[in-house]
């Protein structure tokens, strides 16, 4: 598979693997900007990217910001028929203002194979299962 990326800020960092056999492309912040605690912020990057039919972009956290600063990822879905610049929505809940600086690495995007599942119609039942409704919390802590 080949992804085609545009740069529309001269300064943004192209998308990447940190290293052979990462999962998730790096993204990069195109701007400079504080978040305070409880903010959220649709964080440009700079680029728009081209993702193949039949595939879709997941953004995700970098574990490092999301663990130590508690900046984590909001919405994350890139459908491949998007072609506008690839924001990252990121919210702050941590305690203190996190600095996003132009060029840092701010969020992961996975590239995956989607299923397009045939709708049959409006069920009356559905089949059973022995977990049935069994919800939240259903199968314990240990």
């Amino acid at each position: 598979m080949k992804l085609k990326i545009q740069k529309i800020n001269s300064e943004a960092v192209l998308p990447n693997f940190a290293k052979p056999g990462d999962a998730g492309l790096d993204f990069y912040s195109a701007e400079n900007i504080t978040l305070k605690p409880d903010q959220r912020q649709a964080i440009r990057t700079g680029i728009k990217m081209e993702i193949p039919d039949g595939y879709v972009g997941l953004i995700w956290d970098k574990s490092g910001l999301s663990i130590n600063s508690g900046l984590k990822v909001i919405g994350g879905v890139i459908d491949s028929g998007y072609r506008g610049e690839i924001k990252i929505g990121l919210l702050n809940i941590g305690n203190e203002g996190f600095e996003i600086k132009a060029k840092m690495k701010i969020a992961q995007m996975l590239i995956q194979k989607v299923e397009y599942p045939e709708i049959i119609e409006e069920a009356n039942s559905l089949s059973k299962t022995k977990r049935g409704e069994a919800g939240f919390g259903s199968t314990g802590i240990i």
